[in-house]
């Protein structure tokens, strides 16, 4: 995700958005009970660069957390590189999330052998218990673009040139939405937005802003909440570096010191930005209560 956010920028939080995850919430296990549907890419999915790709349980994203902070049964879908073309089709636009299952055979969360959106349907219609969906995506259609665009002499990577890609990501995520509600499903749907990597830096937030866009317009034609990373991350920022406040995962390469994926502090502050959302959707202003269940908000 580095070079999305280099190419689009051109070169009071709860108690528990400050808390890190107790050891208890640190397992991968998805909870078959059902109640929470997870899905989208690498940033729920949990991605590390540094960790073994060969058991799924090495990677905890933000739906694990806010599963067992609202003590409610997952399912966690998501997939590293997961596109919003390739959500709906396995011949749809794809970054890494085909080669990723199915020519290194890494594990996802769960099983599935169809297209995420197909698993999604099918989830649904099998646990109509469920009472939450989240949905991260569409980094992956900018870096498909980006990946392209390179041989091509009169290709232009700049925001301007990314207008149609976006397009077609807004016009997927519309898609992604209906279907969910086509499957009869009435629960809550959150769809989770992007962080920026620098906010000190107009160009790297206004970016940033534009591939929100796309979701942020398809969630309010769908009455789907947002819970926004940006907003969550943006007081550790503290109006700086992301990697310098902690927040993205240490590992230098030439594109820089961090990679872009969360570290368990950015984690923990996306999932506390899900429960406050749902919360604040809420007569209660109590997410556990919210969803049906009962207690306090951790």
């Amino acid at each position: 995700m580095r070079k999305l956010f280099a190419l689009l920028s051109a070169s009071v939080l709860f108690v528990l958005a400050a808390a890190p995850a107790s050891a208890s919430e640190q397992s991968g296990h998805n909870d078959d009970r059902g109640g929470y549907l997870a899905l989208g890419d690498s940033v729920p999915f949990g991605f590390d660069p540094r960790a073994d790709a060969s058991d799924a349980d090495n990677f905890i994203g933000y739906p694990e957390i806010v599963a067992k902070r609202l003590n409610i049964g997952h399912a966690n879908a998501s997939c590293p590189g997961e596109a919003t073309g390739g959500f709906l089709s396995l011949a749809g636009t794809d970054n890494v999330c085909f080669p990723y299952r199915f020519y290194l055979h890494n594990p996802l969360h769960v099983d599935y052998s169809s297209a995420q959106v197909d698993y999604a349907t099918a989830y649904l219609r099998s646990h109509p218990e469920t009472r939450l969906v989240t949905l991260t995506l569409g980094a992956n259609d900018v870096f498909v673009y980006q990946h392209g665009c390179h041989p091509q002499p009169d290709c232009r990577l700049d925001l301007a040139g990314l207008l149609p890609v976006l397009a077609v990501m807004q016009a997927n995520l519309n898609t992604i939405l209906t279907t969910i509600r086509d499957t009869g499903y009435s629960g809550l749907i959150v769809a989770v937005t992007y962080y920026a990597l620098d906010y000190g830096s107009i160009s790297g937030v206004t970016g940033t802003m534009a591939l929100n866009g796309p979701m942020e317009a398809a969630a309010a034609a769908h009455g789907v909440l947002i819970a926004s990373g940006f907003d969550a991350w943006a007081p550790t920022a503290a109006g700086g570096s992301s990697c310098t406040a902690g927040l993205l995962i240490y590992h230098p390469t030439l594109d820089g010191p961090c990679d872009v994926h969360p570290t368990p502090l950015g984690r923990d502050l996306l999932a506390a930005k899900v429960i406050s959302t749902i919360a604040g959707s809420c007569p209660a202003h109590n997410a556990k209560r919210c969803l049906g269940g009962g207690g306090n908000n951790d």
